[in-house]
C-alpha cells in the first residue's frame, strides 16, 4: 500500500510517501514557513535530487496542495494519478485517554481531538487543520490517525498519576501522557528483533535524545513509565526545555522577575535546557565544540544532560526490575559519540559493559555494547514515519475487510 504520511505543525509539514510493502519512502519533503509570501517545500524522490520551491503558501490546505502537485510532477513526482495515494496517515500529537491506539478518521474522531485540544493546544490544533485540508483534497482516500501518546496509555496508575489531590486529575485529566510514543515503540520492536527475542521476554529501555528528549521504560512489550509528563516539558533536560525541576522555582522566578503566565511559559520552553545552562546553543554538536575549547557553563549543560540521562536509566532500571537492553535513538542518541560514552560510563554495576571502539565506528543499527556485556547497548535509527504507514494500512485493510464482509452480507 502506497501511504501519504503527515506531520503538520502551526507553520510547517513534514510529509513521507511510502510503500508499505518495500518499506521505502518513495519520496520526502516539508513545507516551511505555512502563511508567509516566501514558503519553502522542498521534496526529495528516492531516486533524483532534491528539488526547492519557493512561494506564496497561505495556509496548510495550500501547502498539502503544492504536496500533492509535486508528487505528481512529471519531473520530480512519484505517481502519475492521485489515486496511488491510497491512504493518508496523520501524526497527531495527543490522544489524551481517549484514544489506546490509530485510528480511522471519522467525524466522532474528529469531535474528540477537538476536545483534547486544551491537553495539546500548541499540537492538535496544526494536526487537526492538517486532517481537514487532506481530506478536502483527497476526499475519498481513507485518512488513520496515529497517536504519540497512544504507546503511553496503559501505564499503570502508580506511573501516571501525580501527587496532586485526584479530584483534580478526574476533573481536568491531569496525569502523566507521554510523547514520542511511535518512536518508542518502533525501536522498541526493532531492539528485540536485533535480539532475537519476543518482547514479552525483555525489559527495555528506550532514549529518544533530540532537541526534544524522553525515555521510556518498556516491560514486556509495554510502557510502564517515561519521562516527559503532562506535557513535552518534563523529564530531561533538552535543547530549550527545562525538564524536571522544583514546581516552587517558576513561581519564584515568576515573582522575582514579574512575569506572566505566558512570559513564565515561554522560559521554561523557549529558553531554558542546553540553551539556558550555556548560553552558547541548543544543538548538542555546538555544545560538545564549546565543551572541548574550554567553556564552562557548556561543559556545565553536556553534564547535567548526560547525568539526567544515566539517573533514569537507573531508575527505569529499578522500576521494571532488571534490564536486557538500552537504546540510543534520536539527533543526539545516534549522532553523539560523547553522550552515549557518558551515559553508558561506570554502569559495570547495572550489566553494562560499554564497547568504546564499537561507539566510535557506529553506522546504522548497531551494538555497542561489549559480547560480554549482560546488557546490551544499541544504536536505532528512528523511523516514526514507517510505523505511521503500517498502522495506516493496518487500519485500512481491517476497514476494507469489514465492509466486504457487510457487502457479502
Amino acid at each position: 500500500m502506497k501511504v501519504l504520511v503527515l506531520n503538520c505543525g502551526s507553520s510547517s509539514i513534514k510529509y513521507q510517501f511510502i510503500d508499505t510493502d518495500s518499506r521505502i519512502a518513495l519520496a520526502k519533503g516539508m513545507v516551511e514557513r505555512i502563511g508567509m509570501t516566501s514558503a519553502v517545500l522542498t521534496h526529495s524522490p528516492h531516486d533524483r535530487e532534491k528539488i526547492r520551491i519557493v512561494g506564496e503558501i497561505l495556509d496548510h490546505s495550500i501547502a498539502i496542495e503544492y504536496v500533492i502537485a509535486v508528487l505528481l510532477s512529471p519531473n520530480h513526482g512519484v505517481i502519475k494519478d492521485r489515486n496511488e495515494i491510497q491512504a493518508v496517515g496523520h501524526r497527531v500529537v495527543h490522544g489524551g485517554e481517549t484514544f489506546s491506539g490509530s485510528v480511522l478518521i471519522t467525524e466522532q474522531v474528529m469531535k474528540a481531538l477537538k476536545d483534547n485540544i486544551e491537553l495539546a493546544p500548541l499540537h492538535n490544533p496544526p494536526n487537526i487543520k492538517g486532517i481537514q485540508a487532506a481530506k478536502n483534497h483527497l476526499p475519498n482516500t481513507p485518512q488513520v490517525g496515529v497517536f504519540d501518546t497512544a504507546f503511553h496509555v496503559k501505564m499503570p496508575p502508580q506511573a501516571y498519576l501525580y501527587g496532586i489531590p485526584y479530584e483534580l486529575y478526574k476533573k481536568y485529566k491531569i496525569r502523566r501522557y507521554g510523547f514520542h510514543g511511535t518512536s518508542h515503540r518502533y525501536v522498541s520492536e526493532r531492539a528485540a528483533q536485533i535480539l532475537g527475542k519476543p518482547m514479552d521476554q525483555l525489559k527495555i529501555i528506550t532514549a529518544h535524545l533530540g532537541n526534544g528528549c524522553s525515555m521510556a521504560a518498556v516491560d514486556h512489550g509495554r510502557s510502564v513509565d517515561t519521562t516527559m509528563g503532562f506535557t513535552p516539558l518534563e523529564g530531561l533536560i533538552m535543547g530549550t526545555r527545562s525538564g524536571d525541576m522544583d514546581p516552587s522555582v517558576i513561581l519564584y522566578i515568576m515573582a522575582k522577575e514579574g512575569l506572566s503566565l505566558s512570559e513564565a511559559n515561554t522560559l521554561l520552553n523557549k529558553h531554558s535546557g542546553l540553551i539556558g545552562i550555556s548560553g552558547e546553543s541548543s544543538d548538542m554538536r555546538e555544545i560538545e565544540e564549546a565543551v572541548g575549547e574550554g567553556n564552562k557553563k557548556a561543559k556545565y549543560a553536556f553534564d547535567v544532560f548526560t547525568y539526567r540521562v544515566k539517573k533514569y536509566v537507573g531508575a527505569y532500571t529499578a522500576a521494571m526490575g532488571g534490564l536486557d537492553a538500552l537504546v540510543f535513538t534520536g539527533g543526539i542518541g545516534e549522532n553523539s559519540i560523547m553522550v552515549r560514552h557518558d551515559v553508558c560510563l561506570n554502569m559495570e554495576f547495572l550489566g553494562i559493559s560499554f564497547d568504546d571502539n564499537a561507539n566510535q565506528k557506529v553506522q546504522g543499527e548497531c551494538t555497542i555494547s561489549s559480547p560480554t556485556s549482560k546488557v546490551k547497548v544499541l544504536r536505532i535509527p528512528t523511523n516514526e514515519e514507517l510505523v505511521i504507514a503500517l498502522d495506516t494500512e493496518e487500519i485500512v485493510r481491517e476497514q476494507l475487510i469489514v465492509h466486504a464482509a457487510a457487502s457479502s452480507n
